[in-house]
């Protein structure tokens, strides 16, 4: 394996890495969005239904 092929292979597993961590933040953010009311939602622009239909979870950080 030459160090050109693998550079391209570390950076592939590192783009990896940075995306799959993205989708859990996000997937976080929505579930914490869900937590408050209405009125705060409409207030920043969220919908409670366009929040629903988003993957949304709590992760004990």
């Amino acid at each position: 394996m030459t160090a050109r092929s693998n550079k391209g292979f570390l950076k592939n597993t590192f783009d990896a890495m940075v995306n799959a961590r993205a989708r859990q933040v996000s997937s976080y953010v929505n579930g914490a969005l869900l937590m408050l009311d209405d009125e705060t939602l409409e207030a920043h622009g969220y919908k409670r239904e366009e929040l629903l239909r988003r993957p949304n979870s709590t992760y004990p950080f």
